[in-house]
């Protein structure tokens, strides 16, 4: 899977984009000065996002779902896993036959029904789920099963499933308490990054004052070679003659 490069992303005309953020080549993204998103965000295959999106922390939207906020908008706070092939509406037309309905008629002719929609804090939507604006969303801590419609308002931590989706089970909120701790580590764990990059400037600075010490005790030393040398080539130099003067003499 191949995602925008964080330079590619800033090109995409978004309202705004946080830190580690994937978003899918692939993905269809459609009014993108509508669309804000947060850190820590991936984006898969074939997703399309339409409208007015409000996209938060920690967050996964699987390939082929389809996110159309329309003019109300979507939101999708911290923590929410969208799963493959998901479908969420903020928007939708009247289906009971008392109106005309699709984008290409005037909306005199249509009765469309519009709301904002959020899926708040932990909520998770099971693959090939649908949320129509009518629900208003998930709340806290709601989890969808596979393949269920979610058309009316939900209560917090609750497990749902069917079409229409139904409260079928209480949903642990052990999921509180895991996200402080996960808080708190990545908290600490950007503390100590900044006190390593604290410790790197120093070391580079105290590394650069000893190059520059470093570099004149070089220079006297190498001067002291360069003495030394000439005085062992002008010994040398006199030991040969002194050789050769000998030879010399000794044939005489």
């Amino acid at each position: 899977m191949g995602f925008y490069t964080k330079e590619e992303l800033l090109t995409l005309g978004l309202s705004s984009v946080g830190d580690n953020v994937l978003i899918s080549k692939k993905a269809s993204i459609y009014s993108p000065q509508t669309i804000s998103i947060a850190s820590n965000v991936r984006i898969d295959d074939f997703v399309i996002l339409s409208g007015k999106i409000e996209i938060a922390n920690f967050v996964h939207i699987g390939a082929f779902s389809a996110l159309i906020g329309g003019m109300e908008g979507i939101v999708i706070e911290d923590f929410v896993g969208i799963s493959i092939g998901c479908k969420i509406f903020a928007s939708s037309d009247d289906f009971s036959g008392g109106s005309l309905s699709n984008p290409m008629i005037p909306n005199e002719f249509k009765n469309v029904c519009s709301a904002k929609v959020v899926l708040q804090r932990h909520s998770l939507l099971g693959s090939g789920s649908v949320i129509l604006p009518t629900s208003k969303g998930l709340a806290q801590g709601v989890s969808v099963g596979a393949l269920s419609l979610v058309m009316r308002p939900n209560k917090p931590f609750g497990i749902y499933f069917g079409s229409p989706a139904k409260r079928i089970m209480e949903r642990d909120k052990n999921i509180l308490l895991l996200e402080e701790e996960f808080l708190k580590t990545k908290a600490l764990n950007l503390s100590d990054n900044k006190k390593d990059c604290t410790s790197l400037i120093n070391m580079e600075s105290n590394m650069q004052i000893l190059g520059r010490g470093g570099g004149e005790q070089y220079s006297v030393i190498l001067h002291l070679l360069k003495f030394v040398v000439m005085i062992v080539i002008f010994y040398v130099h006199r030991f040969v003659f002194i050789l050769v003067y000998m030879a010399r003499l000794l044939k005489c």
